[in-house]
């Protein structure tokens, strides 16, 4: 159980060109931050000066991230999803056929994603099992294809450490666990020993029970203390956290409110000491928001959202609308240049 004195410090982070003297760089990237929110399960949250945090945390929010899969952390960097299933929720099975796959992916990388992130069995709310041999071939060739044309990254989205030992056979350079180690025991140690860097994702529940009735105490605490526990079993696992990337997993066992929580203090996961991923495109809650029931509508809606994570900092936007967003964070980025 969570002590519940602990204190937790969120960044406030801010990206204004009028930088004052003594700001802090957040991660070593392109937002600074001179305040803190203290925020603790007892407690209303109190915004103090960053000078006023431990030390410790002020580090680990400063650091520099180390590059991953050879991409530099210092700037945000874009992952394309490609859902090699015929169930996923919002492109099930446009991809299943292995040269549709292949012509989406060039198609993501020549509009700017820096990684392909392939996945071969669906995680959507209600979505049902699928087993290893049937989830390493879909997936296994298609990134073998990928990489035989392309140097640019590719990610394994699975659970299951044999699944990903096949990926990485076939040129995977990242591994994206939505289980954070929770459904495969062996995953751990296979990913300290692959020397490849791993996503640890936040889930309550399975995909086939997560949406049945989320609940938790303090949503963004207790995703941060999920967290930070898999970080430190995959520390004693062998895998530093230069190589590990944190992911609240935004609408895995969440609520529209619990989402809409994690995502206005998406920060404070930046006190973790690693690079954040946020995975937000297309997903239910903003068509809730927003009236739009089908997944193929939400892209207005995945496109704030995606901004408002570029303004908390988040290094790595996991999205379906590759060309879009990339035009959107080009043009973010053009207005947070020096002012003239």
């Amino acid at each position: 159980m969570p002590d519940p004195a602990t204190a937790y410090f969120r960044p406030v982070a801010q990206g204004d060109p009028h930088r004052p003297a003594g700001a802090h760089t957040l991660a070593g990237g392109w937002c600074w931050f001179t305040h803190v929110e203290r925020i603790s399960r007892t407690e209303a949250p109190a915004l103090i000066p960053a000078a006023e945090a431990p030390q410790p945390v002020l580090a680990r929010l400063t650091a520099p991230r180390a590059p991953l899969a050879g991409l530099d952390m210092a700037r945000p960097r874009l992952m394309g999803i490609l859902n090699v299933t015929p169930d996923s929720f919002s492109d099930g099975g446009l991809f299943m056929d292995p040269e549709a796959a292949l012509a989406q992916a060039r198609a993501m990388q020549a509009a700017g994603a820096d990684i392909i992130d392939v996945g071969g069995e669906s995680t959507r709310p209600g979505a049902v099992e699928i087993g290893v041999e049937e989830e390493v071939g879909r997936t296994a060739p298609v990134i073998a294809a990928i990489r035989a044309g392309s140097d640019g990254p590719v990610s394994i989205d699975t659970r299951k450490s044999m699944v990903a030992r096949a990926a990485m056979g076939a040129g995977a350079s990242m591994l994206n666990d939505v289980s954070a180690f929770s459904y495969d025991s062996r995953m751990a140690p296979f990913a300290a020993d692959s020397g490849l860097p791993i996503c640890l994702m936040h889930a309550q529940g399975t995909p086939q029970t997560m949406q049945d009735a989320p609940s938790y105490d303090d949503v963004l605490l207790d995703v941060y203390d999920f967290l930070a526990a898999r970080i430190a079993q995959a520390e004693a696992a062998g895998l530093p956290r230069d190589r590990i990337v944190v992911d609240p997993g935004i609408g895995f066992g969440k609520t529209l409110e619990h989402n809409l929580a994690l995502l206005r203090r998406l920060s404070l996961f930046h006190a973790l000491g690693c690079p954040v991923l946020l995975g937000a495109s297309r997903k239910r809650f903003i068509g809730t928001l927003s009236d739009a029931p089908e997944a193929r509508d939400r892209l207005p809606g995945s496109l704030a959202v995606a901004l408002h994570g570029l303004a908390h900092g988040v290094q790595i936007l996991r999205v379906h609308d590759t060309a879009e967003t990339r035009q959107a964070l080009q043009v973010a980025d053009a207005l947070r240049g020096e002012a003239p």
